[in-house]
């Protein structure tokens, strides 16, 4: 955003990642890599490698990866920007910008940010000292929040006037456009400025570096909507933004663990009851931007609202991210239909204890629903195993569904197996569609072209990208022909069509840039000479394409199938000899035949077939 590519290229260039990363962790030198234990997820056996030719690392155990960059940014939980500019001034670089857009860009943001930091300090000031402000220092008091939680959290009072935070922000210099595009003022139908909050107690929203960004205005009365957020604005995005975060974020880290409250005050609440680690989404459900902040600093959340009434969706979504991101959704034991606030209000010491008990997301909507049934009778025990075989149906992990429903079969005094086929015939009931506002990030919508994640991936294949990258001039007669599968095939056209491999990485995303990592620290095994394994390798490679060719070929009665079988034939001999001259020639004619009878022919090797993989 701003930085001008060859700078950050140059700050790429000038970084040593093992130094950068030493700083964070121990690392050990083994072979051409450095591996140590990883710092984004707990392990006991290091897993975290690091590539200092190309200045990339990898972790085997967790799949974080990147370059330098990348690694300030997760450690430190920073914005690309931040990031290049802590590098820079780590290596003595003085960065440029692009003056004729991104610098503009830039300074309109800070100019939209000291807008929001007037108007909150206008509105904390009347909440604290204007008459006015009364009827919101009421409502404070009336819900256990005094002055100082009202400093603390820097609330505020939004009077009831038509006009008046737009009048007093431009006598102190600040324009029209400001005040618009900072999302605190609208051009109404006479062409006037008009407030866009009135007559409601203000909580402020930063960003995660603690720059103020929106508000969220709660009314006091009965009229109007019970909240109202700022609009989307230039440094307002709400599905990217957490209430708190921006105070809460060192305590996430050091706790690895975050609460996640549904309001504004409820953060307050923890906060105030000694749990400084929560925050709240602004308005809007938890979605996956969210998470996409949360997961690099903590690997628990703990939801603090009435999960069980989330209902089906939200546990759908909890577990595909307890796969996804190997964290873990807990549930805080609050009492039924009472907000934290109201809690901590009667009990500050109630919500800590909540905490403490909180219990896994399943385990949590299954004590709920053993709590309200009848198990007294037979009837009210089958009731019962079937609505909880319906909640343990949607867990992902079959072992996790077996254990619960061992643990509930002792409970309801039902067979297992009885319950375990009930479990399995929910299961199977066909799943209703799912809109695109609902979908998984990483799975597409119907009709949409991507490169499955899950596609085996061919051992071959692989390696022979592996020697692409770490000694590409060995490997020069690759061809993409010869890549069956789509994810190895996609890797090798990234390396191919790159002047470096930094290049390619910079143009893979999904599956094949994470294919692309890995390889990039997994040293070569080689024993012998380089020339020989790479010959090797690519003769594997020419056989196997060789061999759908003369398939296709014998399938279609085509006389070539003699040629390519006697070639065939004296490759393999050459192989097992060990003759890796006439095995380069017999590549070489081969992988002719390949490109000449997918292209002239039409014919194209499928798949690899599962005995192909090896």
């Amino acid at each position: 955003m701003g930085i001008l590519d060859d700078d950050v290229a140059r700050v790429r260039e000038a970084t040593d990642l093992v130094a950068l990363a030493s700083e964070h962790l121990a690392l050990k030198r083994v072979g051409r890599r450095y591996v140590g234990l990883c710092p984004f997820h707990a392990e006991k056996t290091p897993s975290f490698s690091v590539n200092p030719e190309l200045g990339l690392y990898y972790c085997f155990g967790c799949s974080a990866r990147g370059d330098a960059i990348t690694f300030v940014r997760e450690v430190e939980h920073l914005d690309f920007v931040e990031a290049v500019e802590r590098l820079a001034a780590r290596a003595g670089i003085t960065l440029r910008y692009d003056d004729a857009a991104a610098s503009r860009e830039r300074q309109r943001r800070a100019r939209l940010v000291e807008t929001v930091g007037a108007a909150m300090g206008f509105y904390h000031r009347l909440l604290l000292e204007a008459p006015e402000g009364g009827v919101a220092r009421r409502y404070l008091r009336g819900r256990g929040f005094d002055g100082e939680a009202a400093r603390r959290f820097s609330l505020g009072w939004a009077p009831e006037g038509f006009d008046a935070l737009s009048r007093e922000l431009q006598q102190r210099g600040f324009s029209r456009s400001d005040l618009v595009d900072a999302g605190l003022a609208f051009v109404n139908r006479a062409n006037r400025l008009q407030d866009q909050f009135r007559g409601r107690l203000m909580f402020p929203v930063h960003d995660g570096r603690g720059e103020p960004v929106g508000f969220g205005g709660r009314s006091l009365t009965d009229q109007g909507p019970k909240y109202k957020n700022s609009p989307e604005t230039a440094i307002y995005q709400k599905s990217r933004l957490l209430y708190g975060l921006h105070q809460a974020k060192g305590e996430i880290v050091a706790r690895g663990e975050v609460v996640l409250c549904e309001g504004y005050t409820d953060v307050m609440a923890f906060v105030l009851a000694g749990a400084p680690h929560a925050v709240a989404t602004c308005g809007t459900a938890f979605a996956d931007e969210h998470f996409q902040v949360l997961k690099n600093l903590a690997r628990r959340v703990v939801l603090a609202f009435d999960a069980d009434a989330a209902g089906q969706a939200a546990a759908e979504r909890c577990y595909q991210w307890e796969q996804r991101f190997e964290v873990q959704f807990q549930v805080a034991d609050l009492p039924a239909g009472r907000d934290p606030a109201d809690v901590w209000r009667d009990d500050p010491g109630a919500l800590l204890r909540a905490l403490e008990r909180s219990a896994p997301f399943l385990q949590f909507r299954l004590d709920r629903l053993l709590a309200a049934a009848d198990l007294g009778s037979l009837e009210g025990r089958a009731r019962a195993a079937e609505q909880a075989a319906g909640l343990v149906a949607v867990h992902p992990s079959e072992l996790v569904r077996d254990q619960y429903v061992m643990k509930l079969a002792d409970t309801l005094q039902i067979d297992a197996d009885r319950l375990r086929e009930t479990v399995a015939r929910q299961r199977r009931r066909p799943e209703p569609p799912v809109d695109a506002a609902h979908r998984p990030p990483d799975a597409a919508a119907p009709g949409e072209g991507r490169v499955p994640a899950a596609e085996p991936l061919v051992r071959r294949e692989v390696e022979a990208l592996r020697v692409a990258i770490h000694a590409p001039e060995q490997v020069t007669m690759l061809d993409p022909g010869l890549f069956a599968g789509p994810v190895t095939r996609a890797a090798f056209d990234a390396l191919a069509s790159a002047r470096t491999f930094l290049d390619a990485r910079q143009r893979a995303e999904g599956p094949v840039r994470d294919l692309l990592e890995r390889l990039a620290v997994e040293d070569l095994d080689v024993d012998g000479p380089m020339e020989a394994y790479a010959a090797e390798v690519v003769a594997n490679l020419v056989e196997a394409a060789a061999q759908r060719l003369l398939q296709d070929l014998v399938r279609a009665g085509d006389e070539r199938s003699i040629e390519v079988k006697r070639l065939l034939d004296e490759l393999v001999r050459g192989r097992t000899a060990g003759d890796w001259d006439a095995a380069r020639t017999l590549t070489g004619q081969l992988l002719a035949w390949v490109a000449h009878g997918a292209a002239s022919e039409g014919i194209r090797g499928g798949h690899d077939t599962d005995a192909e993989r090896r």
